[in-house]
């Protein structure tokens, strides 16, 4: 079908890739407890955007050219890190904010809006955090990974009949498999997140543990990002 071969070897294996835990699944999970489903839904576009982008990169060339310079690879290798770092010190910084700040005082609204990682203020009608921007934020986290590139095109190459006229089909179908898992996983994340949220809300301390291990998740990544290699 498509010149796509063991298709169901190829769904078992994205499955398994896609349920492991990574930098874009622990965003999305964050802002939907954070933010609610809707918000969470911003941040699951800018996931598929991101690896949208890259599919069709990796389809075009780009995972080849990433291989033939190791300069290339380790400027947005590092820029990836970095990002993630920023992202990571964020989310450090508001846990202790959290933990360290009264209920009730003057600094409970500015300590809340450092715990959700904004960059603005909290709006008080809404209690939305309009700095924020989930999607830019995902869609950043997810274009910064040149191992995804490599991924998508050593992965979807061992399910291409080379003998197929048309191989850009099978990339395509193939990409459109793995969008279909990425967002039914992304909508479970979603609202778990936000059944997650309802029990800690009231809970100052466990919400800043929760903020510092997702941050101390991401400076993880970030060290694995700038350790990797393309080959």
């Amino acid at each position: 079908m498509l010149g796509i071969t063991d298709l169901s070897t190829y769904l078992a294996g994205l499955a398994l890739i896609i349920l492991l835990p990574g930098p874009n699944s622990l965003y999305v999970v964050s802002v939907a407890a954070r933010r609610g489903p809707r918000t969470g839904y911003r941040a699951a576009a800018g996931v598929l955007c991101g690896d949208t982008v890259l599919m069709a990169l990796s389809a075009g060339g780009v995972a080849s050219l990433l291989h033939a310079s190791p300069v290339l690879f380790a400027v947005v290798k590092f820029a990836g890190a970095g990002y993630l770092t920023w992202l990571a010190v964020g989310m450090l910084r508001g846990a202790r904010a959290l933990w360290r700040r009264r209920p009730g005082t003057a600094a409970a609204a500015r300590s809340a809006a450092e715990a959700r990682g904004t960059d603005g203020a909290v709006d008080t009608a809404t209690g939305s955090a309009e700095g924020e921007r989930p999607y830019r934020r995902a869609l950043v986290i997810s274009l910064l990974n040149p191992k995804a590139i490599l991924f998508f095109i050593s992965f979807f190459v061992q399910f291409v009949d080379p003998d197929y006229a048309h191989p850009a089909l099978s990339f395509v179908a193939l990409g459109a498999w793995a969008q279909l898992f990425s967002i039914t996983y992304l909508s479970v994340l979603i609202f778990s997140g936000t059944y997650l949220a309802a029990t800690f809300r009231r809970r100052r301390r466990l919400r800043a543990g929760l903020s510092a291990a997702a941050g101390t998740a991401f400076l993880g990544f970030a060290a694995k990002l700038s350790l990797s290699s393309a080959g």
